[in-house]
């Protein structure tokens, strides 16, 4: 008996593996019989693609049915299978005719089929979308999931909305809606607020600008209404525009999401704001069948932590790996599933209390829940002081804007780049010692300052990043006292801290 042959893709992360659905038709008793390793969801496909095939006018066969998907030690889960199984059932009984079985290789199908032969959307079109554009093949999907799948620069496809549109396709007598890509307009950068409207803190935007060029991670000690997070939420706004890889890198974690992928937000940095009783898995990712965390949400864009002593410290340890290596790798038992976590992380806090012995203990425990390992990761620590009531009830006065600021940040990020390939933060030991050098003075000015801060040799290190981010923002070529004064004045607070 004949053997029909299609390709679909599975979901492992944001990986998008190719399976391989085969359908074989034997005589026999009528049984209808799932292998390849399928988890409930799809199991429960034998009985969706049988109502769909019968509801859409085909012939379900009576005789002794076997689909494999392959390969076989791939965990297979939720429905997005069923329009792939549909159409090998219907092209092994001879219900297709002999030019469409020949063009099956070429062709790679998802879609979940409804009891009436409906075809719904699946989670991680965009993944499949590029998976399935990088292997020449085309793609037919759920005409409701298009507008993921037309992100993907170059993709080749059909959107259908019943199986018998699908089957009228192979078959040469219909033309479903093509897909074309259409690149969505660049989102606002400044959409969430711009920088003029924060009053006061001078010293604050410009540690904002200077963290945003060179990619910093940043903490903010402040008392409450101070601007912690106006000035976090205003971030995005002066971090250069993202570019179409990165914005499909930001939409692709989204799309595996329950929530799934809302294109309205293609292009625009994520700000992710997560409340301090989240948990390790919330965090990072996880979960029986992994799934990306707030720290990938927040790819290529930024990670807010308010109150950050309130974290659980088991937590907050997790994100140092992350913050080193820009990705995250999530292992189970079954399987194992990396996500990107390229993320700038502003993180706020208010100041320890003081005053009474009861108060310096309170301070010390409350301190105590930032390690010193996590406390190295950050480059900018900066106090944010209360703005005065007079200067709140005084018209702000015109300071400079989002996007006056933007500019500076993408000219000095551009000169990182075209001098070493990654922004300053990225740069590794080797990079820092070829990238960053100083002159007797500054080395003995940088050498006092670790000792009398009893800083860590990571923290020399980030303060030399910090202080080729300061002098690229200026558009200084070398990096002198002043220079590397602000970038030690922006870390002399790490002596607040308990480092273990």
């Amino acid at each position: 008996m004949p053997i029909a042959k299609i390709h679909s893709r599975a979901l492992l992360g944001i990986d998008a593996p190719t399976v391989t659905v085969e359908a074989h038709v034997a005589p026999g008793l009528p049984a209808f019989t799932l292998v390849g390793l399928p988890e409930t969801a799809v199991r429960e496909s034998r009985d969706r693609v049988r109502a769909a095939i019968l509801s859409s006018g085909f012939e379900f066969p009576p005789r002794r049915l076997t689909v494999n998907l392959a390969p076989a030690d791939l965990p297979k889960e939720s429905a997005r299978f069923d329009l792939a199984i549909a159409l090998a059932i219907l092209a092994a009984t001879g219900q297709l005719p002999a030019s469409a079985n020949q063009r099956l290789d070429a062709i790679e199908c998802l879609g979940e089929l409804s009891l009436d032969g409906g075809v719904r959307p699946i989670r991680g079109t965009l993944s499949a979308a590029r998976a399935t554009r990088d292997a020449g093949r085309e793609l037919i999907l759920p005409a409701q999931g298009r507008g993921e799948a037309e992100l993907i620069p170059g993709v080749r496809g059909r959107a259908v909305s019943h199986l018998s549109e699908a089957v009228g396709y192979l078959a040469g007598e219909r033309e479903p809606e093509r897909l074309v890509h259409r690149p969505l307009p660049p989102a606002d950068p400044a959409k969430d607020g711009d920088l003029a409207d924060v009053r006061g803190q001078p010293r604050a935007k410009r540690a904002l600008a200077i963290a945003a060029a060179g990619g910093h991670n940043l903490l903010l000690i402040g008392p409450p209404g101070a601007g912690k997070s106006m000035l976090a939420q205003r971030l995005a706004g002066i971090l250069p525009p993202l570019t179409e890889t990165e914005a499909l890198a930001v939409a692709e974690v989204a799309a595996v999401t329950p929530n799934g992928f809302d294109p309205a937000t293609f292009g625009r940095r994520p700000f992710r704001a997560p409340h301090h009783s989240a948990s390790a898995v919330a965090l990072i990712g996880g979960g029986s069948q992994p799934g990306p965390g707030e720290i990938s949400l927040a790819h290529h864009g930024t990670l807010f932590l308010d109150e950050l002593p309130e974290f659980d410290r088991r937590v907050l340890e997790a994100l140092r790996e992350p913050m080193e290596v820009g990705s995250v790798m999530i292992s189970r038992a079954a399987r194992q599933a990396t996500f990107p976590a390229d993320f700038q992380l502003v993180a706020a806090m208010n100041p320890s209390p003081q005053g009474t012995e009861i108060q310096s203990r309170a301070a010390q425990r409350y301190r105590a829940k930032v390690s010193g390992p996590l406390l190295d990761r950050i480059d900018i620590h900066l106090e944010i002081p209360r703005v005065p009531a007079a200067d709140l009830d005084r018209p702000a006065e015109p300071g400079e804007d989002s996007a006056t600021i933007r500019d500076r940040v993408i000219a000095a990020r551009q000169g990182m780049l075209d001098r070493q390939g990654v922004v300053n933060a990225r740069l590794g030991a080797r990079g820092v010692a070829e990238q960053i050098r100083l002159e007797r003075t500054e080395r003995d000015m940088l050498n006092r300052a670790i000792e009398q801060l009893q800083l860590s040799g990571r923290a020399r290190e980030r303060i030399l990043k910090l202080a080729r981010s300061i002098a690229d923002y200026d558009q200084r070529p070398t990096i002198d006292a002043t220079v590397l004064a602000e970038a030690i004045g922006y870390r002399n607070l790490e002596r607040m801290f308990a480092v273990s």
